[in-house]
């Protein structure tokens, strides 16, 4: 009887694990990480949603573009969370995305339209930022405040590459929308400059912090981290006049078989619930603020008139362009 008993538990246990739906989220590897926000997201959604949730890291953010169109309408994602403006046109040309139906008010910077509306049918955003080169103030007092200043200095960086990196590619447009035609000639002068180029963020992140460059490109936001969590004030972000802005943003695929719990996670990703967690994980603005406001400490961020921000369909026009002058300047 007990082995009766304990078979029977087992295929009720079984059933319920089968019955609980799944929803599979594909994003960056940072985002994941055990000091990234997913593992909080994962918990906070799945107190609600009576669903398992799981994230799937993929590389940096525009590697994430790469994979789901190898994968095409075969790819197991539901949800993509991690591209930004720069890739959405592109993303969206795939037809591989949904429209979200939703109208968010955001407080996200919007250079193309009213403040706090948000007109992309495919994307909702989730959190934005500044890109900016950060140095340690104790090793490098006085960084470059230009372009033309880094390129002029014996300063060492660490980027990412623009074919894998969303950070990558908006330094790559940051350049370009700055220079126009003479943009190779920009990189061809920092091309000195730059100690290696690494697949993603992270990987450039840790070469600076140990110690292999003066800076490497991340976001203003990114001393927060430092100041808040480790009480570190020796990094600092270089301000230029100008600064390519990030704003991140999540689409539910269209082949997915949990359309409605979809639906349900990027309603709760511009909740409190998730946009609380944003500050002290990501380390980038929320799209919406919490009704908590932000932590103590954080940076308030550049104003809009220092925002360099394409229009999501010049995009795809501009980066091949950009991408050869980029080539071109960093193989001689």
């Amino acid at each position: 009887m007990k082995h009766l008993l304990f078979a029977a538990g087992v295929l009720c246990a079984t059933e319920a694990v089968a019955e609980t739906p799944v929803l599979t989220v594909y994003t960056y590897d940072s985002f994941v990480s055990d000091w990234g926000p997913g593992p909080s997201v994962e918990k906070a959604f799945e107190e609600v949603c009576s669903c398992d949730l799981q994230f799937v890291g993929a590389g940096d953010g525009a590697a994430l573009l790469a994979r789901l169109k190898l994968e095409g309408a075969r790819t197991k994602a539901d949800v993509v969370l991690g591209l930004d403006t720069s890739l959405t046109a592109q993303a969206a040309e795939t037809g591989l995305f949904a429209e979200h139906g939703q109208s968010p008010v955001v407080d996200v910077p919007n250079p193309f339209g009213e403040p706090g509306t948000w007109s992309d049918q495919h994307f909702l955003p989730y959190d934005w930022g500044f890109l900016a080169f950060v140095h340690d103030k104790t090793k490098l007092a006085e960084p470059p405040k230009s372009f033309e200043e880094l390129a002029a200095s014996e300063t060492k960086i660490v980027i990412q590459d623009p074919r894998s990196s969303t950070p990558g590619l908006g330094l790559m447009l940051w350049v370009k929308a700055l220079y126009g035609d003479k943009a190779g000639d920009m990189w061809g002068a920092l091309a000195d400059n730059i100690v290696t180029v690494t697949p993603g963020w992270s990987e450039a992140y840790g070469l600076f912090l140990e110690g292999e460059a003066d800076m490497v490109l991340s976001y203003t936001t990114s001393p927060d981290y430092h100041r808040i969590a480790e009480e570190d004030d020796s990094k600092a972000a270089a301000l230029f006049d100008r600064h390519y802005m990030q704003i991140e943003v999540a689409g539910k695929l269209a082949g997915t078989d949990q359309p409605e719990l979809a639906d349900r996670f990027l309603q709760f990703m511009l909740s409190d619930a998730f946009q609380g967690i944003i500050p002290t994980t990501n380390w980038m603005y929320p799209a919406v603020t919490p009704s908590t406001g932000m932590p103590e400490g954080f940076a308030s961020p550049l104003g809009q008139e220092q925002a360099v921000l394409l229009p999501p369909e010049d995009v795809p026009g501009m980066r091949d362009q950009a991408l050869a002058e980029w080539r071109a300047a960093l193989s001689q």
